[in-house]
């Protein structure tokens, strides 16, 4: 079986050389791209199977990148590196379509464990589907197979995780999820925190679901569930 190729995005030539030395010791091949213009070729050229992109880069930076490959329908998985610790770029790049993130400096380790965990969990979630039946709540159907949502019959996009936590909500009706709870079965973390990544996520399904008879409600303290709209 060919290796998974892993495209790490960043200025910072030492921060390279670790993610790649951790990676490749794990059994990924690697790429490197040391500016936004250069990673956005590699990608459209040769389509790795993950990107891990740094936000401040030369030029055509992270965020505008992660937006580019959005809108032009290219749907791999993307961690976003962040040299500061506020809320507002983690938001701004989940928002923006990233899997996730983690802010610098990081422990490599645990970019291994982030990687593997969403590509499992991308595998796994992908099986299932073929085995899934189509599934209805209100006028909401999710459709594992074909991965689309429709509202009365009209079709909703959905980025890729935020279909994967939809279609979690759907597999529980009415059942209070947490935030780790949710992390874990949506994005096959085994370990507790980043919880942000779970509201944002929610917060965008809120929005393109808004004209739905479906709720995602939050449970104070615990998480979320979803319900059918009374």
């Amino acid at each position: 079986m060919d290796r998974e190729e892993i495209l790490i995005v960043d200025d910072e030539k030492n921060i390279l050389d670790l993610s790649c030395l951790y990676l490749e010791r794990e059994g990924f091949s690697t790429l490197t791209a040391q500016d936004g213009l250069q990673a956005y070729q590699m990608i459209t050229a040769k389509q790795p199977d993950f990107v891990v992109l740094d936000v401040m880069l030369p030029g055509l930076d992270g965020f505008e990148l992660c937006k580019k490959l959005r809108a032009e329908g290219i749907t791999v998985p993307i961690l976003m590196l962040t040299a500061r610790d506020e809320d507002i770029d983690k938001i701004l790049g989940l928002e923006l379509g990233a899997d996730d993130y983690m802010t610098k400096p990081f422990n490599p380790r645990e970019l291994v464990a982030r990687v593997k965990a969403i590509l499992r969990r991308g595998e796994i979630l992908n099986q299932n589907a073929q085995k899934s039946e189509v599934l209805k709540m209100g006028n909401v159907i999710l459709d594992p197979q074909k991965r689309e949502v429709r509202v009365n019959e009209i079709e909703i996009p959905l980025r890729t995780q935020e279909f994967e936590v939809l279609w979690i909500f759907f597999q529980h009706p009415g059942f209070v999820l947490s935030r780790d709870k949710l992390l874990q079965l949506a994005w096959g973390y085994d370990f507790a925190g980043q919880t942000r990544t779970v509201d944002v996520h929610v917060a965008q399904l809120r929005k393109k679901l808004s004209n739905s008879q479906i709720s995602i409600e939050t449970v104070s303290g615990i998480g979320y569930k979803c319900v059918k709209k009374v």
